[in-house]
């Protein structure tokens, strides 16, 4: 779904006709949803981290060791 998103943004940053790939991905989360429905449905009670509770590629460890040179 993200590079789907990233090809919308870019359709749209270079006035190109986005809505092939909007109806792609709003069907992909319309049938997220539904999983998430059955899963659900099925006993599935286990908390789901969002977006923000998920660790990020750019975050660093405060004990990373600094390679020599950098400061």
């Amino acid at each position: 779904m993200a590079l789907l998103e990233t090809a919308i943004r870019d359709q749209v940053n270079h006035d190109l006709d986005c809505t092939e790939a909007a109806c792609r991905l709003m069907a992909m989360r319309a049938e997220l949803v539904a999983l998430i429905g059955r899963w659900k449905a099925a006993g599935g009670n286990a908390w789901m981290p969002g977006l923000r509770e998920l660790p990020r590629k750019t975050d660093r460890s405060a004990e990373q060791p600094i390679r020599a040179g950098r400061r």
